[in-house]
This record gives C-alpha cells, sequence and structure tokens, in this order.
C-alpha cells in the first residue's frame, strides 16, 4: 500500500494572515478534530490555545475504535498528537490514520501533526521515518533553528523546544522545512496547509511531570537529557515555546482553502 500524495507541495509561502472578527465568530462554531493515542492523553496547552479561540474540541482515539470523519467540512482544522508508537508500525489504526491523513490534504484543511503525528504526516506524502542512524534520541529540550521560511511564516520562534522521540521524519518532496536542528535535521515543515513538528508544544507542567515519570527508563537512552535537566531547561524556555504556540494556532486556524478563499 503507498501512503504517498504529492498535491500540494510547492505552493509559495506567505506569512500566516490575520484572522478578521467576523472568520473567528465563524469559525469559532467548528470544532478542532484531536486525535488521541492513548487512554490518557490530553491535547495539553494546544487544547488550552484552541479552546481560548472559542473553538471546541472533537477529541477521537482511533486507537480505540472511534472513527475518523469523512471529511473535515464540519472542523475548523485536525491535530494529530504523539505517542509511543512508530508511523512504521503495522498496527490497522496506524495505517488507517496515515490514510486518513490524504483528507484534511485533498480539501486544504488546516492540518497539524506533532511528533508521531508530524511522522504519520510524512509517511503519507511519501517520506521516510527512521531512527537516528547513531540510535539517538531527543527527550527534553534541544535547539532549533527556523529557515528562512519559518521565519517570515511566523516569527520568533523559541531557541529551544521540547522533545521526546527516536525517530524522525525526512522531508517530503515539495514540502517546506520551516525549522531545522542538529541530531535530527528536519523539525517543522509544511505542505499546503498540513504542518508538521517534531518537538512538542504541546507539553505543559502536568504532563511533563507525568512523562519523565512513567517514562524514566527513556531518560537513560542516548542522547536523553537527565530528568531535572527538563525542569530547569523548561523554566528557560517555556515562555518563548507557549508565545510562538499561541501566535503559530491563530495563523494555522486561519488558513483556508483556495476555493473557500475565492469565494469571500
Amino acid at each position: 500500500m503507498s501512503f504517498r500524495t504529492n498535491r500540494f507541495g510547492g505552493a509559495e509561502l506567505v506569512p500566516f494572515p490575520r484572522r478578521t472578527p467576523s472568520a473567528i465568530a465563524s469559525e469559532s462554531r467548528l470544532p478542532v478534530l484531536i486525535v488521541l493515542h492513548q487512554e490518557s492523553s490530553t491535547p495539553g496547552r494546544v487544547g488550552n490555545a484552541l479552546r481560548a479561540l472559542g473553538h471546541r474540541l472533537d477529541i477521537r482515539r482511533p486507537r480505540f475504535g472511534d472513527p475518523l470523519p469523512e471529511t473535515l467540512d464540519q472542523h475548523a482544522g485536525a491535530v494529530v498528537f504523539g505517542g509511543p508508537m512508530s508511523a512504521n508500525d503495522s498496527d490497522d489504526y496506524i495505517r488507517r490514520e496515515i490514510d486518513w491523513i490524504e483528507i484534511p490534504l485533498r480539501e486544504q484543511r488546516p492540518f497539524l501533526g506533532i511528533c508521531l503525528g508530524a511522522q504519520m504526516l510524512a509517511r503519507q506524502l511519501g517520506a521516510r521515518v527512521a531512527p537516528h542512524r547513531d540510535a539517538l534520541t531527543q527527550i527534553g529540550y534541544y535547539p532549533i533553528r527556523p529557515t528562512a521560511a519559518g521565519h517570515a511564516l511566523c516569527p520568533d520562534w523559541p531557541a529551544q523546544v521540547y522533545h521526546w522521540h527516536r525517530e524522525g521524519f525526512e522531508l517530503p518532496d515539495g514540502a517546506e522545512l520551516l525549522a531545522e536542528g542538529d541530531d535530527f535535521p528536519n523539525q517543522a515543515f509544511r505542505s499546503g496547509n498540513a504542518f508538521g513538528v517534531q518537538f512538542h508544544p504541546d507539553v505543559t507542567y502536568a504532563m511533563m511531570h507525568c512523562w519523565t515519570t512513567r517514562g524514566y527508563d527513556g531518560l537513560s537512552a542516548p542522547g536523553a537529557r537527565e530528568r531535572h535537566h527538563h525542569f530547569s531547561d523548561r523554566a528557560v524556555h517555556d515562555v518563548a515555546e507557549r508565545a510562538w504556540l499561541d501566535h503559530f494556532v491563530d495563523g494555522w486556524l486561519a488558513r483556508r482553502p483556495v476555493l473557500a478563499q475565492a469565494a469571500e
């Protein structure tokens, strides 16, 4: 089975548009689809940002039998979050989610993939997802650098962001690289109105406590930061990451299908 689609790469990159009051009022009636992968998962800070903009959250867990919609006509956008599984796993729900991402791509709806969700988006677009060649991980805070395209789209990127992953993605053909890193060079990309970020802007303080407790064994993996660094680095970098997320989410939801823009 092929997950590849390449309809939407290569469009000219422009800064996020500002949403007009009438557009905000109209979109606030539409929920945002939230795809989670564990029973205890939450949309965290991303969910908080969406609620602050007036959006309800339509939370679904396909891993546990929730269906995904056949169209996003009744949603303002969709966010696929992370999880401990791999985009390369053979589980049916993983393959169904990757296939489903073709819908927001085809309909040009705002789509955001976070960590695993970004890797699923990359798979759908035909790119490879794989572990680091030296088995390195990113668990904790690590530097990222916005590209010229990323800075033009959304200024004031944080110097470091929170990660928890063992695999990375290649840049899909025709996609625009928005941020890069060191051990995992592809940190954020865009294809049409779909965006993928390898890092975790969704993580709240409570989530960090939970992850570093339940996932404590992972902190001994090559490249991982010790637990106390997660919290000391958060004190330094979290304000910038949160401000960037609020700006990003607002601009991301303002992206509309080309036909919808023409009709306005």
